[in-house]
């Protein structure tokens, strides 16, 4: 049976911590509530320095991670320019530092619209992307720099919310998968002046906004943590709901399909009356296929 902590919270990340040490707060605080044996990850990590949306998967939640990783992803960005550091934020060494003290506003605004629409990024360094079975943050922390190739990912918008010489901050709208320190770094080479990430929150992610984020102060002081879940079918949007009968239901929860209703609708949602999540899933010619079944 799903227990009631199956869901999603949503986590205002504090700055200095890792994503985690988030996970291994709400572990200590369920086993203190006596649900110790429920199952909890975090969907898409934060760097330490960052700040925002964290978005923690608990139960059968843990099941869509993936869903809810890949959704779009909007962040506040504060770059400053003239420096240049080896983790592209500050949190990294300096390695090259250079006059920003001409840059104006118009040239900033002239350089942003390269990188909107889909544009190929090179991950940093200091990632915990995998290259020859190793993360390159480990390789970075041997002194080691390899090549990396290169990835699509799309920006959706930039905006400039100040300019304060040399520092300003972006809000930018952008996929799943783009590294904001690469964005800072790649614009201050485009500009000849260099620049780093000096601050980040991300303000959305998916479904889950920051304004209805909880600290983890907040959920210190809450005993009942259910009333901070937020459902799983709440966290599909993107995911058109395919409304089933409770002889449908059962049906999915055997392993059997449903005959396809949809309208080139390749993935859905089969939910019941009551709001009850009961399968994710997936369209295999005309029948509906179940990828993801959930308990009763």
């Amino acid at each position: 049976m799903t227990t009631p902590f199956s869901g999603f919270l949503n986590i205002n990340k504090p700055q200095g911590i890792t994503s985690h040490d988030v996970v291994a707060q709400i572990r200590r605080g369920l086993k203190q509530r006596g649900l110790g044996a429920v199952k909890v990850g975090h969907a898409g990590t934060l760097d330490p320095m960052a700040t925002g949306v964290l978005i923690l998967c608990l139960g059968a939640a843990t099941r869509l991670s993936d869903d809810v990783m890949h959704g779009e992803k909007q962040y506040r960005a504060t770059l400053k320019f003239g420096e240049t550091t080896d983790t592209y934020d500050a949190e990294g060494q300096t390695l090259i530092t250079r006059d920003a003290s001409a840059l104006t506003r118009d040239q900033i605004d002239a350089a942003l619209p390269a990188f909107t629409g889909d544009i190929l990024q090179v991950p940093p360094m200091y990632s915990a992307i995998k290259q020859g079975g190793k993360k390159l943050y480990d390789l970075a922390r041997q002194g080691q720099t390899v090549e990396r190739e290169p990835r699509t990912v799309t920006i959706r918008a930039l905006e400039i919310v100040s300019w304060d010489s040399p520092s300003f901050i972006l809000d930018v709208t952008c996929s799943a998968g783009t590294y904001i320190r690469s964005l800072a770094y790649d614009l201050g080479e485009a500009l000849n002046v260099g620049a780093h990430l000096t601050g980040l929150i991300r303000t959305r992610s998916g479904a889950f906004a920051l304004d209805h984020a909880f600290t983890l102060e907040d959920l210190q002081q809450t005993e009942d943590w259910s009333s901070r879940l937020t459902p799983m079918h709440t966290a599909l949007p993107h995911l058109p709901i395919v409304p089933i009968t409770d002889d449908e239901a059962r049906d999915l929860r055997f392993g059997r399909s449903l005959p396809y209703t949809g309208d080139e609708i390749e993935r859905g949602v089969a939910m019941l009356p009551s709001g009850e999540l009961v399968a994710v899933l997936k369209r295999l010619e005309m029948v509906w296929q179940p990828e993801k079944v959930f308990p009763e």
